[in-house]
């Protein structure tokens, strides 16, 4: 997600609210399962930390990087006994081969060159190490409502924030292209059905009516079409995740 509109503790919010939602736990997990049991391994953006104490807990040696010094901050607020340390996607603060497992969740999608950042991958990687990426398609965002051209246009305003915003879609060519191999790709769907979803909409519409793309009269009577559909149970919204994995 693009992440520079927002302060770290909303920026917080918003991560700790995504990853509880029913479904995003076992992805998570999955991702877990891909990494290397031994060796160091890097959880790249990793916002207020929550990987690397969940690969602790595994009993994997984890260390998190992010760019913004105020997540990192953060990040070792949260969690003290966690190793945080500020650091740029293209330029990580690790030797060549240092590193034997890579994970970015939710990072490719905010860069403008997400190649980069897997030639910068390959570099810290061992050989044989291992690289996961996550991430959501900003374009495939699949949500009911009675406009449909009007939640296309929502839709395809969101996306044009985020400067990448097809690069889930890319994962399995931009590992190739960096030089890896044994390159695999996995969907999983979560889906927004449960009491809240109209909180996350309404973002997704303010986001296109602050984008100029919606009227203020079109974002809020698409919000309240939405909330209705909450009121009666009948709100539904669908992100596929996708979920890559390759070896150096």
């Amino acid at each position: 997600m693009s992440t520079s509109r927002f302060s770290p503790s909303e920026l917080t919010a918003i991560l700790d609210a995504f990853d509880t939602l029913p479904g995003v736990p076992e992805v998570r997990a999955r991702t877990y399962d891909l990494l290397p049991p031994d060796g160091l391994v890097a959880d790249v953006g990793c916002g207020a930390g929550r990987a690397v104490v969940e690969l602790a807990a595994r009993g994997v040696r984890a260390v998190g990087v992010d760019l913004d010094e105020r997540m990192v901050g953060l990040a070792r607020e949260r969690f003290p006994g966690g190793d945080f340390r500020v650091g740029d996607a293209c330029a990580l603060p690790f030797g060549d081969g240092e590193l034997r497992g890579y994970r970015a969740d939710k990072v490719l999608h905010d860069l403008a060159e997400p190649g980069r950042a897997l030639a910068e991958a390959r570099r810290v990687l061992a050989p044989g190490g291992r690289a996961v990426l996550t991430g959501q398609d900003w374009d495939v965002l699949v949500i009911d409502s009675d406009d449909g051209e009007l939640t296309r246009r929502i839709v395809r305003a969101r996306a044009d924030l985020v400067p990448s915003p097809r690069a889930a879609r890319a994962f399995r060519a931009l590992l190739l292209d960096a030089g890896f191999g044994e390159v695999a790709v996995e969907v999983r769907t979560v889906v927004l059905a449960e009491p809240g979803v109209e909180a996350f909409l309404a973002r997704v519409a303010e986001a296109a009516r602050a984008a100029g793309a919606v009227t203020d009269a079109e974002a809020e009577g698409w919000t309240a079409e939405q909330r209705e559909r909450a009121r009666r149970g009948r709100a539904f919204a669908a992100i596929p995740l996708f979920v890559a994995s390759a070896t150096r």
